[in-house]
């Protein structure tokens, strides 16, 4: 069968489909576009918050220096404190034997004194 001349369309209703398509397809790229601009700035803050590798590596070894810095100090401090005890203990020795060695010779020449046996 044969296609009626009247069922094609006319050049008026081309040019209104094809106005009608350009007119869908720039609103689509416009959609596109505001989406695409609204992803690159949420790509942007995310890019912001971000921190290059020599900025870390330069973090980590200040934090490296700090923590050695502590670990020196607390070292130091667990000297002191150690030289510190064995010292309390020393003059606690010598406190002792300064104070309970006069009382023992004391207590000896006592004992005797009572025994008699003193001259």
């Amino acid at each position: 069968m044969s296609v009626p001349p009247t069922a094609e369309p006319t050049l008026w209703e081309l040019q209104r489909a094809l106005i009608q398509l350009r007119e869908d397809q720039r609103e689509h790229l416009v959609g596109l576009r505001d989406d695409l601009r609204a992803d690159l700035q949420v790509l942007a803050g995310r890019i912001e918050q971000a921190v290059t590798k020599d900025v870390y590596l330069a973090d980590q070894r200040l934090v490296d220096q700090r923590l050695a810095v502590v670990e020196r100090d607390l070292a130091a401090e667990v000297r002191a404190r150690e030289s510190a005890e064995a010292a309390t203990a020393t003059a606690r020795r010598w406190l002792v034997g300064a104070f309970v060695a006069p009382l023992v010779v004391a207590a000896i020449q006592l004992w005797l004194a009572s025994k008699g046996g003193s001259p």
